[in-house]
């Protein structure tokens, strides 16, 4: 909620009232920001309609159940059917075998399960078939893929950025260590402290975490400026607290009083302090321009044996620091208190995350984004605004107040187990996935209104990311590209393993096809999964499908071709339809897509209608969505 870089050169002052802060992001779309938690709820109620309704005949007859009659397996359960029992709503029932094996298989390692694969599945009797395919896709290579993406997004790992960049080689390291993060099963809480205290120059591929450090640079300003958007980063990356924005700038009175009851009781001094964590931060450019010098353009960060947070500004990114008085004694220069009140000790960068790890928000932060990114909507919405005074489910919020998370105790109960399993990714994931309130049905058959979406009565589906999309495509199709990117000796297959969501910039086409998705660029534009025409148009026309839908020729799709010599008809679109689409055609689908292939009498004929299919099914509303 801060000023945009540049556009409060010149302000003045603390701004305390009602009747200052004309830059304030609140006081200036007040509506915007107060709407962000209800348009998460509704967004979710709202797409979950428009799938239902889209998808249509697709549709097996949806059916409800007993919240007190599902299976609980975990305390996942016990908190989700408990709070629909006292609600009185029913729960949606399990998802078929079909159903539940796209969705892990897409939710965790973000690519399409093969036909062979669901069949054999279908097909397997073991009442614990679920557990053992939640364990394989954990321990798959593509499992990496997936959630290198995930902390890629968190962490911003870009080559460029509007304050500053990283450049290509820098990217590309902190790339690598996300990976090995991720494959290694490496802790949150090491993750923060990696990212957070960095020592080293960006482009080495021991310090990766330079390049964290190095997004929190605000050139141009005063170095405060700097201090503060690392703050910021720090405290919206690691614990949802992206209201230092704000409070950077001004006290929360006044500013936060509708957002926030933790914040507008915080004072800007508060927050200065928090960023004082950073005032012994150095940030040196490598000298020279060579360009043969493997270091050219690269950054180094260093500590420094003094320094502090000094009052003394009066330009730059944020309104005119002064002195302030504390118990009574003007104060000009502010050494670092975390905001529980512990003053620093030791390396300063080191106290803050030893802080940050022992606060109940670190916790609560990750387990709310594990859970978003499983479940499509967060327990406490925004992500990136939680609110400490709302959470504790032991305390009542203050007056006028009510919880932020939908599920207080869930919440917290999830970040307990973060900490027993010491934050690590898999036993977190493994966890949810194995809950029964995760395997329910997207089918419904009450009534589906607002207030079912935050009680999670049945599957909120969610459209599948850019990359997810394009390497569907890629999976069931086996036309493989083979993308160049920036830095890297080798290609790139899938688009899960880009390093960037604004790569291949080899490829124009495919670029643009994934830009069409609103996979954002780490920085100005955030994902997003609202639709678009550009979108439609994409699946429509973009060569990144027709030139995959062929069935003959020399860049033919190997699967396609194997599909117009297959006979009878009825496999062919059993077979498609468990590629594209991970289901059975229904009796009506089944029926339209035989008489289209009985049309073809000719081998020329029966590959155009094969073709024809296959694009058909991947322009289907479900083809897009985990469901």
């Amino acid at each position: 909620m801060a000023v945009s870089a540049g556009l409060a050169l010149g302000l003045a002052g603390q701004e305390n009232g009602p009747a200052s802060g004309e830059n304030c992001t609140f006081i200036a779309s007040p509506d915007e920001v107060l709407s962000k938690a209800a348009r998460a709820q509704r967004d979710a109620y709202e797409r979950t309609l428009a799938f239902s309704r889209m998808a249509g005949k697709s549709r097996k007859a949806a059916r409800t159940a007993a919240a007190g009659e599902m299976p609980w397996r975990n305390f996942i359960d016990e908190e989700i059917f408990r709070k629909l029992e006292a609600a009185g709503v029913p729960s949606a029932a399990l998802s078929t075998d079909e159903e539940f094996l796209r969705r892990v298989t897409l939710d965790l390692t973000g690519r399409i399960p093969p036909a062979a694969d669901i069949r054999a599945f279908v097909a397997d009797a073991d009442p614990g078939k679920r557990d053992a395919v939640i364990e394989k896709l954990l321990w798959s290579p593509e499992f990496v893929d997936k959630w290198t993406v995930w902390l890629g997004d968190i962490l911003q790992n870009a080559s460029r950025a509007q304050n500053r960049s990283e450049q290509v080689e820098g990217r590309n390291r902190l790339y690598q260590w996300i990976r090995w993060a991720i494959q290694d099963g490496k802790s949150w809480r090491d993750v923060a402290y990696e990212m957070v205290t960095a020592v080293g120059n960006n482009y080495d591929q021991a310090t990766p975490g330079a390049n964290f450090v190095l997004r929190g640079v605000a050139p141009m300003g005063p170095a405060q400026d700097t201090y503060d958007l690392l703050m910021v980063k720090t405290a919206t990356v690691f614990l949802g607290m992206s209201h230092y924005d704000c409070l950077m700038c001004h006290n929360g009175k006044y500013h936060l009083d509708q957002v926030s009851a933790w914040g507008a009781k915080t004072l800007r001094v508060d927050a200065e302090r928090m960023a004082a964590h950073f005032s012994r931060v150095a940030i040196q450019a490598y000298p020279g321009r060579d360009p043969a010098n493997y270091y050219t353009n690269s950054t180094t960060i260093l500590n420094r044996a003094a320094g502090n947070y000094a009052l003394n500004t009066n330009f730059g990114n944020r309104p005119n620091r002064a002195p302030v008085t504390i118990n009574g004694a003007t104060v000009t220069n502010l050494t670092p208190v975390y905001r529980d009140g512990k003053a620093a000790t030791g390396a300063w960068r080191d106290s803050l995350v030893q802080s940050m790890i022992a606060d109940p928000m670190f916790a609560r932060n990750y387990a709310n984004r594990v859970w978003k990114a499983m479940f499509n909507l967060a327990l406490a919405e925004p992500v990136d605004g939680l609110d400490p005074a709302r959470l504790d489910p032991s305390v009542e919020p203050p007056a006028g107040w009510a919880y932020q998370a939908s599920h207080p105790a869930l919440l917290e109960k999830l970040a307990q187990l973060a900490r027993d399993n010491d934050f690590n990714l898999r036993d977190t994931l493994r966890f949810i996935a194995q809950s029964t309130a995760y395997q329910l049905s997207s089918s419904y058959g009450g009534d589906w209104d607002m207030t079912k979406a935050p009680l999670f009565a049945r599957r909120i589906p969610r459209r599948l990311e850019a990359e997810e999309v394009h390497d569907a495509i890629v999976k069931a199709t086996q036309v493989y590209p083979a993308y160049r990117v920036r830095g890297w000796g080798d290609r790139m297959t899938w688009a899960m393993q880009l390093p960037e969501p604004v790569e291949p910039l080899s490829d124009g086409a495919a670029a643009a096809f994934l830009n069409s998705f609103n996979r954002g660029n780490r920085d100005t534009l955030q994902r997003s999964q609202s639709g678009s025409i550009l979108m439609w148009l994409s699946m429509m026309n973009s060569t990144v499908v027709n030139n995959r839908v062929r069935a003959t020729g020399t860049n033919a799709s190997p699967y396609l071709a194997s599909m117009a010599r297959t006979s009878p008809n009825e496999a062919v679109v059993d077979d498609l339809f468990l590629t594209f689409l991970s289901r059975p055609a229904t009796e009506y689908e089944l029926g339209v897509a035989l008489k289209y292939l009985q049309k073809a009498t000719t081998a020329a004929q029966r590959a155009t209608a094969v073709e024809d299919l296959a694009w058909s099914l991947i322009n289907k509303i479900d083809f897009l969505f985990s469901y």
